[in-house]
This record gives C-alpha cells, sequence and structure tokens, in this order.
C-alpha cells in the first residue's frame, strides 16, 4: 500500500539551491529561480519522464512537506505538474515508485481500442482493471498478458498485486468476460503465440530464450550461464534438491528460490519451450532482495552473486550451524592451515553451490609498523578480477574562438585521468595554438552555465556525457586593471497581455550557446557592453539572415543602448529598464556606427536615431531571475534579451548553434587488449589497504593501513571470473572498454595457483569455457546478452533474451577478442 510520498526535482536544480541556500547571501547569482524539471521529460506535452533517469545524478527526491515550501518559495516554470510519486510498502523495505507501471489496456470484445493507464505496484489487479474497463459489479473475467516479444498468458491469480503478478510497462492486458450463456468468447486471444501453444514445441533441451519482463536481460543472461553449468542443472533437473531443501535456515529463502529456480530449469530443459516467461522466478527475487524490484536495469554479477547465495542457503545441508573459533596461522605451514580453513567452512557450508563452484584462497597481511604478519585463508564462490586501467583519459569539448563567425570546433584530446582543468587547456593548446592561459572551461547545459571551472579543478567532475565548451579569452591591454569574467546568455522576449491586470508582460526563453568574456571592470557601462556584445555575437543584417546566410559582410557595429547612459553609470554591467526598451523600439534602425574620427555630436544624433537590437539585463546564473547589477555576486551573469522580430532579422540562430569537426574526431581511438592472466595477476598485486578499511594489528593494538595480499590457493569445478568493467568514483561511473583475450580450451591455471587443490588428489587445473555473459552499451542504456555451450550436443547458442541462435566458436572468439562487452566467463575442469 501506499504509505507517503516523495516529488522529484531535477538534480542541477537542486544543487543550485543548495549553492544558494549555503552562501547565506541572499543576492547571490547562485538564486536558483523557478523550479524547472524540464530536462527530465521526454516532451513537454505528455510530461513523460525520460527512461532510465537516474536518482542523484539527473533527479533527487524529495519530502512533501520540504516540496510544498519550496514550490510556495520559487514556484514552477511554465506551469509544469509536480512530479509526485508514491511510497508503497513493497516486501521487506519501502520504495519510491519513480516509474509507475504503464500498461496497455483492451476488452477482447472491441481490441482496437486501446487505452493507456498507470498503476502502482502495489496495486490490485483486480480492483484496478475492473475500474479501468467499467466492468458491472459481478461480472466474472479473466485476464491475458501480451509480453513485448508477443507471447500470451493467462493472469490465473487476478487477486496479486501488480507487483507479483510481475506486470512490467509496456505490457498489453487483455480482458475477457464470460458470455451469458457460461461460455467464455474464445480459448484465447488469437491474436499472437500463446506461451500455452508450446504445448507440441518439441527442440533441443535447453535451447531456450527467456522472455524479457521489463530491463531483465541482465537476469536472463545470469540464468543462461547457471543454465549450461552442467553439474548444477543435472542437480535440479534429478530432483536431488528435492532431498535438500532446507526450510529452517534463518540465512535461507526457506526453500523459495531454489524452487523457483528449479521450475524455470525444468521448464527450459524439457525441450517443450522456445522461451519460457520467468515470472515467478522474478517475484521471488524481488521478495527476498528488494534492489531488484521493479524494472529498472541492474548488474548481471550482482544478481548472480545473490542467486548463488540465495541457492546455497536454501540448500545447505547443515541444518544447525555450529560456533568455530578461528585459529591464527602462528607460523604453521601453508597447507596446514588451509586444510582447516576448508573443513571449517565445510562444517557450516554443505550444498551443491559449494560442491561446485567454492574455492580458496590465500589472504597475506603485513603491519607497516610492526611487520605482523597475519596469514588466512577464505573461501569465494567467484573471482572478481579488476581490468587495467589506463592513466589517460580521451574527453571531447568544443572550442569557441574570438571569432564571432567562426563556428565551435568539437576537439577530442587526450588527458591525464587523474589531471586537472588546466591539463585539458594544455592539451586543447597544442591543437588550437591558443594560450592555454586565455582559456576558460565551463559545462553547458540547456543553454546556461552548468559550471565554470577553475583551472586547479579536477578532470574527475567532469562526466563523458557533459557538454564541455571552452572558450578563447581576449588579451586586454590595461593589465594591471580589475578584469571581470562575464557569462553572457541569449534570450527571446515573448509578449503576451495579462488580462486579468489590463497590462502587458512578457516571458523570456533561453536559445543558444552562451559566451564568456573577459572586460575590464571600467568598461562595463552600458553602451561598453552593448558595443562589445555586438562584436562578439554573429549579428548578421536584416537581408542576408533574410536569406538564411551570414556572410562576413553582413555585421552591424551599432554603438550603443537605447538612451544615452546617465552620469552615474555604474563601473558594472547593468539593467536596461522597461521604460528604456519601450523607448528604443520608437526608433529607427539605421546603418552602421559612423567611424570614430566623425564629431561627437554626429555621432550622438544618429544613436538618437537607432534602435537597439536588444536589451541587456543582468540575471542569476540560471538565466531566469532578473536581479540588480550590485547583486551580481564574484561572477556576474548578463542575459541580452531579443524580441522576436529583431531575432528574426539579424540573428541567425540555426546557423549560430551549427559546429564543425575537428580532424581529432576523425582519428579511431584504440581499444587496449589485455590477456584474462594480467587480470588475475593484477587481482593478486599487493595493495594498501584504504582508510576507510583498515586492519586491526593484534600486536600494535590499533588499526593499521597494511597491506595485503590475494593468492588463489585451489580453483573449484566452475570456476566464474567477473571482469570488472565498472568504474566507480567519487564523481564517476564509467565502463572500461578493454578487450580481455582468452581462449576456449585449456585456459591453464597452474602457473596462479600456489597449490592445486586443498585435497590429496590433485586434478588438472585446465578449464574449458563454457558460458560468456555480455554487456553491450553504456551504464545506463546497456544490454545483457550471452553465449553458452549445451552440455548434452556440445553446440554454442547465443542467448538475447527470448531469441536463441546457432553461434560458431569462431564467432564467439571474434566477439571476445574483437569487442570489449564480455562481462563474465564460467569455465569447467
Amino acid at each position: 500500500m501506499c504509505v507517503c510520498c516523495r516529488y522529484v526535482v531535477d538534480r542541477r536544480w537542486f544543487e543550485q539551491w543548495k549553492e544558494f541556500v549555503e552562501t547565506g547571501d541572499q543576492n547571490s547569482s547562485s538564486f536558483p529561480g523557478q523550479i524547472d524539471n524540464t530536462e527530465l521529460f521526454e516532451d513537454l506535452d505528455s510530461y513523460h519522464l525520460k527512461e532510465r533517469l537516474v536518482e542523484n545524478e539527473d533527479f533527487v527526491l524529495v519530502p512533501a512537506e520540504a516540496w510544498h515550501k519550496l514550490l510556495a518559495w520559487y514556484g514552477m516554470v511554465d506551469d509544469q505538474p509536480p512530479l509526485e510519486r508514491k511510497v508503497v510498502d513493497l516486501p521487506s523495505t519501502l520504495k519510491v515508485e519513480v516509474y509507475p507501471v504503464e500498461i496497455f489496456l483492451c476488452l477482447h470484445s472491441n481490441m482496437e481500442n486501446v487505452i493507456t493507464a498507470q498503476f502502482s505496484r502495489a496495486d490490485n489487479i483486480r480492483e484496478c482493471f475492473l475500474h479501468a474497463f467499467s466492468v458491472p459489479p459481478g461480472s466474472e473475467c479473466r485476464l491475458w498478458m501480451k509480453s513485448s516479444d508477443s507471447s500470451c498468458e493467462r493472469l490465473r491469480n487476478v487477486h496479486m498485486s501488480v507487483l507479483d503478478a510481475c506486470l512490467s510497462s509496456g505490457m498489453t492486458v487483455i480482458m475477457e468476460t464470460r458470455n451469458a450463456d457460461g461460455t467464455w468468447p474464445s480459448s484465447r486471444p488469437q491474436i499472437m503465440n500463446s506461451v500455452e501453444d508450446q504445448d507440441s514445441y518439441r527442440g533441443q533441451p535447453g535451447v531456450c530464450g527467456l522472455t524479457n519482463l521489463g530491463n531483465t536481460c541482465f537476469m536472463n543472461s545470469a540464468l543462461q550461464c547457471l543454465s549450461n553449468t552442467p553439474p548444477l542443472t543435472e542437480y535440479f533437473l534429478q530432483s536431488s534438491y528435492l532431498e535438500e531443501l532446507n526450510f529452517t535456515n534463518p540465512l535461507g529463502m526457506k526453500g523459495e528460490i531454489a524452487e523457483a529456480y528449479a521450475d524455470v530449469i525444468k521448464q527450459m530443459w524439457s525441450g517443450r519451450h522456445y522461451s519460457v516467461v520467468p515470472r515467478v522466478f522474478k517475484t521471488k527475487v524481488g521478495h527476498f532482495a528488494s534492489q531488484f524490484l521493479g524494472y529498472q536495469q541492474h548488474d548481471s554479477q550482482e544478481l548472480l552473486s545473490f542467486l548463488l547465495d540465495g541457492l546455497h542457503e536454501d540448500l545447505n545441508r547443515v541444518k544447525n550451524k555450529e560456533y568455530i573459533e578461528l585459529r591464527d596461522a602462528d607460523g604453521r605451514p601453508d597447507q596446514e592451515v588451509a586444510e582447516e580453513a576448508w573443513r571449517n567452512h565445510r562444517r557450516r557450508n554443505d550444498s551443491v553451490i559449494v560442491d561446485t563452484f567454492h574455492g580458496l584462497f590465500k589472504s597475506t597481511l603485513v603491519c607497516p609498523e610492526c611487520h605482523k604478519v597475519s596469514v588466512t585463508f577464505d573461501p569465494f564462490c567467484y573471482l572478481s578480477v579488476p581490468l587495467p586501467v589506463s592513466k589517460e583519459r580521451v574527453m571531447e569539448v568544443f572550442f569557441v574562438s574570438l571569432d564571432p563567425y567562426a563556428k565551435p570546433v568539437q576537439h577530442r584530446v587526450v588527458v591525464p585521468k587523474a589531471g586537472k582543468v588546466s591539463d585539458l587547456c594544455t592539451a586543447l593548446s597544442e591543437m588550437t595554438n591558443v594560450p592555454p592561459t586565455r582559456m576558460v572551461v565551463a559545462d553547458v547545459f540547456n543553454h546556461r552555465f552548468y559550471k565554470i571551472y577553475n583551472t586547479e579543478e579536477s578532470l574527475s567532475c567532469i562526466l563523458d556525457r557533459d557538454d564541455i565548451f571552452v572558450y578563447e579569452l581576449s588579451v586586454l591591454e590595461e593589465q594591471q586593471e580589475e578584469q571581470v569574467l562575464l557569462a553572457l546568455y541569449l534570450r527571446e522576449r515573448s509578449h503576451y497581455r495579462d488580462y486579468g491586470s489590463g497590462s502587458s508582460s512578457y516571458s523570456t526563453t533561453l536559445f543558444g550557446h552562451p559566451l564568456l568574456l573577459n572586460v575590464l571592470r571600467s568598461s562595463c557601462s552600458r553602451e561598453a557592453l552593448y558595443n562589445l556584445f555586438l562584436q562578439r555575437l554573429p549579428v548578421c543584417s536584416a537581408d542576408t539572415n533574410s536569406s538564411n546566410s551570414t556572410g562576413d559582410s553582413g555585421s552591424i557595429a551599432g554603438t550603443g543602448a537605447a538612451s544615452e547612459p546617465p552620469a552615474e553609470q555604474p563601473q558594472q554591467p547593468c539593467e536596461t529598464t522597461e521604460e528604456e526598451s519601450e523607448e528604443g523600439k520608437q526608433e529607427e534602425a539605421c546603418s552602421p556606427s559612423p567611424p570614430a574620427n566623425e564629431h561627437p555630436a554626429k555621432r550622438r544624433a544618429c544613436r538618437k536615431k537607432r534602435k537597439s537590437l536588444f536589451t541587456i539585463q543582468a540575471v542569476n546564473s540560471n538565466g531566469t531571475t532578473e536581479r540588480g547589477m550590485g547583486e551580481g555576486g564574484t561572477q556576474p551573469y548578463v542575459a541580452i534579451d531579443w524580441d522576436p522580430d529583431m531575432k528574426k532579422r539579424f540573428y541567425n540562430e540555426n546557423e549560430a548553434e551549427k559546429y564543425v569537426k575537428h580532424a581529432s574526431m576523425e582519428v579511431p581511438q584504440q581499444q587496449t587488449t589485455v590477456q584474462l592472466q594480467e587480470c588475475i595477476e593484477l587481482f593478486t598485486t599487493v595493495e594498501t589497504l584504504e582508510e576507510e578499511n583498515p586492519w586491526y594489528c593484534p600486536v600494535c593494538k590499533k588499526h593499521q593501513l597494511a597491506t595485503k595480499k590475494l593468492d588463489l590457493w585451489s580453483l573449484p569445478e566452475v570456476l566464474i571470473i567477473h571482469l570488472k568493467r565498472f568504474s566507480y568514483t567519487k564523481f564517476t561511473r564509467e565502463k572500461l572498454d578493454s578487450i580481455v583475450d582468452f581462449p576456449l580450451r585449456d585456459l591453464d591455471f597452474s602457473g596462479c595457483l600456489l597449490r592445486k587443490t586443498v585435497s590429496s588428489e590433485e586434478p588438472p587445473s585446465r578449464y574449458d569455457l563454457i558460458a560468456v555473459s555480455n554487456h553491450y552499451g553504456g551504464l545506463r542504456d546497456g544490454h545483457y546478452t550471452s553465449y553458452a555451450r549445451n552440455k548434452d550436443n556440445g553446440q554454442w547458442y547465443y542467448f538475447d533474451d527470448s531469441k536463441v541462435t546457432y553461434a560458431r566458436e569462431d564467432q564467439i572468439m571474434v566477439s571476445i577478442t574483437h569487442t570489449s562487452q564480455t562481462d563474465k566467463t564460467l569455465f569447467r575442469k
């Protein structure tokens, strides 16, 4: 049920508000203006949220009380609807439904009429659909669910919640009501291939797809890899698990995960289905692991880790775990300590998962102060090995020169990954021949500056998806005088009449690329700024713009404002009043400015006749709220406001927003190829513990940043290797695109092992590949697939949700050695 609600707010607006509040200066240029969620919407007609938005990266969630205060203080832009979202009480957790389930509904009797409805995952299905279809009370009905792959299955329990039914956005639900004579309109809707129609299908066992229930490709990929692990699958197909279900283990899931997994495996290996809908399994996973509730994309490895642990605890043969006091190595031989550790592990953990997937690490810690050496042996279920991380980073930026008619140039530069903004300027200087001291770097977002960087800031706070502009600054003659970095926005006025008050007013809309200019403090009069802006903007003649061209001869060199500046002109940019603007509109535009040697009186007379192309207004950093020029803070922001007719005549917006690509953009980026052995060696490299995770030294009696080294002591029958492609820092998340090369057969680990096994039997440490999980795309919009070798016929197959195709070994090798999508691999001795 719904317990309360939260409101979705654009993170950039929220960060601007936090900065404004933290400064404590009510006149600060960081004043956020009205709440603006524009960037969260797909469009401003339906106000649907964009897909795959990330909390605390794209948006924040605020409580209702805080929202209503923010709304009262700042208001909302353009009457945008508040983004209220329910907090629902789901199994084991409270969850904010940022994305309600959006389902297409239709009646069997009128399938042409499809309506769209949004539901909470806690809603009761029957009540929702009876209300949506306006079905009379007492009517007997049944529902059919159509998935994205056009498979159809009947929803037999209509009294469960939307969550428990695993209904996901994009699905179609068809309702039919029983006829008066007691019959149903049809045995099933004849519009698609039903899952139940697969009764006559006969195929190779195990060659079976899995329906994508809505961003569940991560789950499907992991399931296909485990499904094609022979020891585990045979265990479930032979129903051996029934004798070992542990219903009392407090760490388990009362056998429910094991039973749900067994049901999926038996369907996939029955040979009677070309695709299975893992709806019950998905529900069980979400019930016991709340992070998998809903239909957001997740890490396949995270799901696999949960599943292996859940299966182990559900199938643990140890019913009562005894307490075991661990002994220190105390200089004993490694073999003795390792065998003791393995025996202790098996006394508490004994399952088919341990039999198949568990190995043993040797962990060595050394105190940096007293040099105490601590040796322990710890079990593992999979190896998460790091990829070599490049010390360099490729960034794409736009360079804006002083020439107003030169389009921004997109460059691709190589910078130190741990570098500063100054390193970016230095790298770009080599391509542009502009000194790095005459560059300033900014993040441009939605026609405004999200952030203007100083040269000492770290490049790590700049994301790859940010639009980074680097501006060339002028060389000012008066070096001793104070300079001001001026942020310039472009706005278009839209006039309207307020029929309530009878007065006319206007609203403004940002457009185009903003500019950064350096000016002398003494040159910040209105007239001087007007002239400067004319020089820096690609202003064209009316005739030229009407023909959609911005020829070099089309510039206007008009001088001043709509009226003569007052004698006490502030020595900062200042605002143009509405009266001055209206006065200027009554004047005629005239030819370019008179020559500098013309008599001043004549120049003033000409200026009186000339109409201003735009007006100047001091604004906040969002470019929304107009402010007095004395309130600008350390970083002044100025907007020039165009009337629509003047903008149309003298400013070609389409041309101004174009850019060109530098030759560096055409150079293909080289992917790094590494051997799997290099990843293993990196995994076993000595490292120093981080401050957040110190080790308590029993000799020094305090926590120490010890050195730590992991070694492989013994390996399991089936070895899972997870390639840690996703790298996370305080500011960034990235996917490492290195290509990892490894063989299909005879992967030899003998050189990596301290001992081949903890038992006296020493099987070969060579492995053959049996499955590969792939991840395509980036962090937000990726897709998981898998390759796997069928245990019965030895044939390789490619699994892409419900679609299954043959795969040749050479195709798999090309995929492994020429692309960077491999996420994890399963090897078997």
